[in-house]
């Protein structure tokens, strides 16, 4: 069973689009929220998600974004992409939003090898909180159900492994951040992991290129990807919908 693993698109549908074009076959679609806030196709991209994922979980500017939550904690350039976000998205996709889960959310098929995995957005113990490093790991690791978890909110891609007193910090490497790259994981027996895909619309990492990752139960493997997609058009769709144009600079920038 391959998985498709998606996080943070945030509005971006050329990202998303490519993201797409480049997966491949997959069996399903994990999605661990935060799909619109900054981007200026919010509607566009939850009309490709909600046609294709299979789970997906809600991210805080989701939640914001309709009307769950409040945006006084958002700095001011994301405030102000979010109170644009709630204007633009129609009324069946402000309703859908509302209905998504909170994470997390227990991901169980029953294929030919039985596939189980933890699903969240933030950190499993708290949608909002953020796993940066070890510290932040530590309790997620030692609490979750199942061996692996998916979480996302970072915009970082890599994650963290633990297995008795062994810890370790996973950082995918690559050749350059100029074409599409992939690294593999290979997932140990007893080892218990937080895997952060990265973001699929705005990188944090300083690697401006979409993050997405494949899990594929039968090999007993993560693999990380990194592809380039059309940063020009999305910047322009951005300064055309008048959002803040940090929001589109730092595209470039992969931060």
């Amino acid at each position: 069973m391959r998985a498709l693993v998606l996080s943070d698109i945030h509005g971006n549908l050329e990202a998303l689009a490519a993201v797409l074009d480049a997966a491949g076959t997959w069996d399903a679609l994990w999605n661990l929220g935060d799909m619109v806030g900054y981007g200026a196709s919010p509607n566009e991209v939850l009309a490709l998600i909600r046609a294709q994922a299979t789970w997906t979980v809600r991210g805080n500017h989701d939640r914001v974004c309709c009307g769950l939550g409040s945006s006084r904690h958002f700095n001011p350039t994301a405030r102000s992409a979010a109170k644009w976000t709630a204007e633009t998205l129609t009324e069946e996709n402000l309703e859908w939003l509302r209905a998504l889960p909170q994470g997390p959310l227990d991901a169980e098929l029953k294929t030919p090898i039985p596939v189980h995995v933890t699903l969240a957005h933030g950190s499993p113990l708290n949608e909002d909180q953020y796993i940066h490093n070890m510290r932040d790991a530590w309790a997620p690791l030692q609490q979750t159900p199942t061996a692996i978890t998916f979480f996302g909110h970072t915009h970082i891609q890599g994650g963290f492994a633990q297995r008795d007193h062994d810890w370790q910090e996973l950082h995918p490497l690559y050749h350059s951040r100029k074409g599409s790259d992939m690294w593999t994981l290979p997932i140990e027996p007893g080892m218990r992991y937080l895997i952060n895909p990265g973001s699929v619309g705005q990188p944090r990492d300083f690697d401006w290129r979409a993050a997405f990752a494949i899990y594929d139960s039968e090999t007993s493997e993560i693999i990380y990807h990194r592809v380039p997609y059309d940063l020009e058009s999305t910047q322009k769709r951005m300064l055309e919908a008048g959002l803040p144009r940090r929001l589109s600079a730092r595209l470039k920038e992969g931060r």
